[in-house]
């Protein structure tokens, strides 16, 4: 058997920097970019240098804080979600171990598993089935060889929601193979409206999570990432990272303190947008007969698949005579489907929906 080319880039994020920058843009699936004066940050605030060995403790012991973990299981690696879920898959993973992986899922976690040269496996969830996981598919693609499951919670691309008794059945499946679970779950936080955040990560379980301020603050800029681990788990990758960028600038170790210390206000911010988006997809696009889709309560994205187009060609009608964006099913493995991103500007998003609307027909 022939291994598959060791993958060097991210097709997907090529396409999101390069291809995605027309006028109404609902390629993007986190909240519009905040602003310094969101956060309320002063010069008072920041400073260029700050003791960092293996973790600046100040953001460790807020994310710790937060979650109800002790700061010795954070890795507080800066990079965001992305470069979280890298460094915790590289320090589990081996070149030839089976991994399971949801099936459609954010392609960057698969190239980056490709470029850590795992055998990946993928775990069907259905649109049929409401995007649900499915703990008997889960068992039924189980191997004594696989070495870890991947799932995104909220779900990337649909939005649909795990609950966290839904995902220890799966860590519990997964636990007797000897196999870890690693979620995703960077969009969970747009669940977190009362200003509590939960996780699946248990510090004594197989369960590690990962994620960031990004996608439900718009703080992409902060690159404010963690990883949820077992303390002696969380020291290998905290090791592993002096391989890749060391420690993270110390100026977003400050910001993502000071942002910690200030999510209500970037939060509502986040939760008036995208209500106003959601109801207006409602409005415009819900029910629509060329689209086969569930448009959850939460999320920012609604993953839809098209009847008598596939989504690169409707992207192309789109953004050619439409000047607006959504990302093609295939970087999601599902050629027939696109991704619609809720969370921008209000009237932005709602002139791009309605500029879907008249693509559609």
């Amino acid at each position: 058997m022939t291994a598959a080319p060791r993958a060097l880039q991210s097709a997907y994020m090529n396409f999101a920097k390069l291809e995605t920058h027309s006028p109404f843009n609902l390629a993007t699936s986190g909240v519009a970019d905040a602003a310094l004066a969101d956060l309320g940050v002063t010069l008072d605030d920041l400073a260029l240098h700050g003791e960092n060995r293996y973790g600046y403790l100040p953001l460790m012991e807020r994310i710790g804080a937060r979650f109800g973990v002790d700061a010795a299981c954070v890795v507080a690696a800066g990079g965001g979600a992305s470069f979280a879920n890298h460094l915790a898959m590289a320090a589990l993973l081996s070149p030839g171990d089976e991994v399971l992986a949801e099936d459609p899922t954010y392609e960057l976690l698969l190239s980056t598993l490709g470029y850590l040269q795992a055998e990946v496996r993928p775990l069907p969830r259905r649109l049929e089935n409401r995007w649900a996981l499915d703990l008997d598919e889960v068992v039924a693609r189980l191997t004594p060889r696989t070495r870890l499951v991947v799932l995104t919670n909220l779900h990337n691309p649909s939005s649909a929601l795990a609950s966290e008794a839904e995902i220890h059945a799966v860590a519990a499946a997964a636990d007797k193979v000897g196999a870890k679970v690693l979620v995703d779950e960077v969009y969970l936080e747009l669940m977190f409206r009362d200003g509590a955040a939960r996780t699946a990560f248990q510090p004594d379980g197989n369960v590690i999570a990962t994620s960031s301020l990004t996608k439900a603050y718009g703080l992409s800029g902060v690159r404010c990432g963690w990883v949820l681990a077992p303390a002696d788990l969380a020291q290998d990758m905290r090791r592993l990272n002096d391989l890749y960028g060391v420690h993270p600038p110390h100026l977003s170790e400050r910001l993502s303190v000071v942002a910690l210390d200030r999510l209500a206000g970037v939060r509502a911010r986040a939760n008036a947008m995208i209500d106003a988006n959601r109801a207006a997809y409602r409005e415009i696009l819900d029910g629509h007969p060329r689209l086969d889709q569930v448009v959850f309560d939460q999320g920012t994205t609604v993953f839809a698949r098209l009847h008598g187009e596939d989504g690169d060609a409707f992207f192309r009608r789109l953004t050619g005579g439409f000047e607006t964006s959504v990302v093609p099913g295939r970087f999601f493995g599902h050629p027939d489907f696109i991704r619609i991103g809720l969370g921008g500007d209000v009237p932005m998003t709602r002139t791009g929906l309605e500029r879907i609307a008249a693509a559609l027909g």
